[in-house]
């Protein structure tokens, strides 16, 4: 296992050799968490020590389309300027399904001043967790994943279908934490597990969640660019071995009408130079910084929502009793609030962020949530009384589409400075190209209830 805190370059070529790398991938995660960048030769690597992109590259969204105006142009030239990346030796990893012996290293956007690319999403991420550091905190996070495996689908046109497994049945029921179902893809997932191992990414448990296909993977517990990285590498992974397997691996928000979405949960906790949790009081009890933490992640994920449900397809996933929240409440050992409070004893005491999307970009979520706990143990922002029965009999306090939350991410100037006015700007505008690219498209709701009836 590599020791990758302050990984050298020269422990980087070691690393290169020992592997007989010939090839490596410069990679470069955009907004929507896409692997950009380029295929280079091991010597070409090592003799630059860095590449170059258009700075427009990691602004782009999930259609490809770019802004052709307004405060986007602000930020990013419209002139195509190139933005110089920087690898992170951290970050390498084996390439476990390549022919060649190949690695991945995931790239820092900077601009020709030597200055981070604002609105790169792994630069978001650090500047926040930047801000923690100031004030002598450390976050700590631990992600869990869901996704599902689905059947083959190349007309975008035909509905989404559970794959078959080794009976050669497909699932038709629901079937939560299910060995058996899991059993059903033992093939995919020795894979899985086998190309994580040569990766050394830290997953931790596997479990089969509530929807037909239906998989949750958690991460343990750990510094949040690091587990952004391995977020990161886990989707591009589980992609390649379900490809192999012939099937999909997709981690759409809700991509089957009948079926509960997908999520990435969040622990999250803070702890102090000493490695002590400020979520804790010395007697065990909860902290003031805990109180104030969930009051930011009340006060402020609203506004958030567009960075945690990134797409128009994301708000089909928050409804009533479908093990996703529809507001802000938060409560102890309680899945039907937004914000949940597990069991735990003082040093483990955190916090789990329910409302984030499987579909959100990792860098982005991780930033945006912190960034809401940040603002509430800086502004003391208390939260409102405990939930400690059904939440979902409350009303809805969350965006219900993703032109709402943009809105109100655009005017909530709290969150702008804290991850970055740039960073806001390019993301709205390009989240609006998106949503007006949605709008486009004739459903085939549409059509059945509309065209003959109104």
């Amino acid at each position: 296992m590599v020791v990758r805190e302050n990984f050298t370059f020269s422990e980087l070529e070691q690393w290169f050799n020992e592997r007989r790398v010939t090839e490596i991938e410069c990679l470069v995660p955009d907004l929507t968490g896409v692997a950009r960048g380029k295929i280079l030769p091991r010597e070409k690597f090592t003799e630059d020590r860095g590449m170059r992109l258009p700075e427009a590259i990691v602004a782009i969204g999930v259609t490809g389309e770019f802004p052709e105006q307004g405060a986007y142009y602000d930020v990013i030239s419209p002139t195509d300027r190139d933005m110089h990346l920087r690898p992170d030796p951290a970050t390498v990893r084996i390439v476990p399904w390549a022919v060649d012996p190949t690695a991945q290293v995931i790239h820092d956007c900077f601009d020709r001043d030597g200055n981070m690319v604002p609105y790169a999403p792994r630069s978001v991420l650090r500047r926040v967790c930047d801000l923690f550091a100031a004030e002598g905190w450390n976050p700590v996070v631990a992600p869990e994943l869901e996704f599902y495996l689905i059947e083959r689908n190349t007309d975008p046109n035909e509905p989404l279908r559970p794959p078959r497994g080794r009976s050669g049945r497909a699932e038709t029921s629901r079937q939560s934490y299910s060995i058996d179902a899991v059993n059903e893809f033992d093939p995919l997932f020795e894979d899985i597990y086998a190309y994580c191992e040569k990766m050394e990414l830290n997953v931790d448990t596997l479990i089969h969640e509530a929807g037909a296909g239906q998989m949750e993977i958690n991460f343990f517990h750990d510094h949040p660019l690091g587990l952004a990285d391995e977020v990161f590498f886990f989707k591009r992974t589980i992609r390649e071995a379900a490809l192999r397997h012939e099937m999909y691996a997709t981690f759409m928000a809700k991509p089957m009408a009948h079926e509960p979405g997908s999520a990435m949960h969040v622990h999250q906790s803070v702890v102090d130079k000493n490695g002590q949790n400020i979520f804790s009081n010395a007697d065990g009890s909860a902290s003031d910084m805990f109180r104030w933490y969930i009051g930011g992640l009340q006060r402020y994920i609203p506004a958030a929502m567009a960075l945690f449900a990134p797409y128009v397809n994301s708000y089909r996933r928050l409804s009533r009793a479908t093990a996703a929240p529809i507001n802000i409440q938060w409560g102890t050992d309680n899945r039907t609030v937004g914000i949940r409070s597990p069991v735990a004893g003082p040093a483990a005491r955190r916090i789990e962020n329910r409302v984030i999307g499987a579909d959100a970009n990792p860098y982005v979520a991780l930033a945006a949530t912190l960034a809401c706990g940040y603002l509430g143990m800086k502004n003391r922002i208390e939260p409102k009384p405990e939930c400690k029965g059904d939440a979902y009999l409350g009303e809805y306090s969350l965006p219900r589409s993703l032109g709402e939350a943009l809105e109100l991410l655009k005017a909530e100037t709290d969150l702008h400075e804290v991850l970055g006015k740039e960073f806001v700007t390019v993301y709205t505008e390009v989240k609006e190209i998106e949503y007006e690219e949605f709008m486009k498209v004739i459903s085939p709701w549409e059509r059945e209830h509309l065209l003959l009836h109104v």
